[in-house]
């Protein structure tokens, strides 16, 4: 039996040095205390984590300015409260209706720097700055929008909750499309549910708004 061949010598200046990192060295490096991580690690990973952190607001409520229908209007509310909660609830503003509360049926429509938007999905604290038209400034005390005249005369509402949200979806279409058709405003309109099924009067009220809005009584 043919003995083994010797081993070649190491050079141990130019041997691999073993890392400095292991599974025991590692876990104790975590705190036990809370799950709070302490050491370590991560010691030098997160050095000023808690001053990259964002300024809390709240949760107790805030005083913020809305410009609601082109008056400024300041309300307290908390951080987490939505535009369409604050305008019922702190302003009184309820013609815009709390209906799915999901951003699915278009009853609290509101438009917004001149785009529509559902209230329900929007933070009151971050519409600040921004115009906000609500079906309640649309014409003077007294007076019929062209758009709300002509649901009125297409018997286009029945419950009534949908109308508010459908009338200012109506009137930014309009703003948008001064000329549109049937077609057009099936489209147009379809982010907008009325569960009366009062759409054989709702399409052909905003054809009509839509020619009176055209001959000069856009801001009737």
């Amino acid at each position: 039996m043919s003995a083994k061949p010797p081993r070649p010598p190491v050079d141990r200046e130019t041997k691999p040095k073993r890392s400095n990192f292991s599974r025991r060295g590692f876990i104790q490096g975590l705190g036990v205390g809370g799950g709070v991580l302490s050491g370590g690690l991560l010691e030098t990973a997160l050095p000023n984590a808690a001053e990259a952190a964002p300024a809390t607001i709240g949760p107790d409520p805030v005083t913020i300015t809305l410009r609601l229908n082109g008056k400024s209007t300041q309300v307290a509310v908390e951080p987490r409260t939505t535009l369409l909660d604050a305008l019922r609830n702190r302003l009184g503003m309820t013609g815009v209706k709390r209906v799915c509360d999901r951003g699915a049926c278009g009853a609290c429509t509101m438009i917004i720097n001149g785009k529509v938007m559902y209230g329900c999905t929007v933070l009151a604290i971050d519409a600040q700055g921004k115009n906000i038209e609500t079906i309640e400034g649309l014409a003077p005390e007294g007076k019929y929008h062209p758009v709300s005249e002509a649901f009125v005369n297409n018997d286009a509402q029945q419950c009534g909750f949908c109308t508010p949200g459908f009338v200012m979806a109506a009137k930014n279409f309009i703003d948008l499309h001064p000329d549109p058709t049937l077609e057009d405003v099936e489209k147009g309109l379809g982010g907008n549910f009325c569960r009366c099924g009062t759409y054989v009067g709702i399409r052909p009220a905003v054809l009509e708004a839509a020619k009176k809005m055209k001959g000069g009584a856009r801001n009737a």
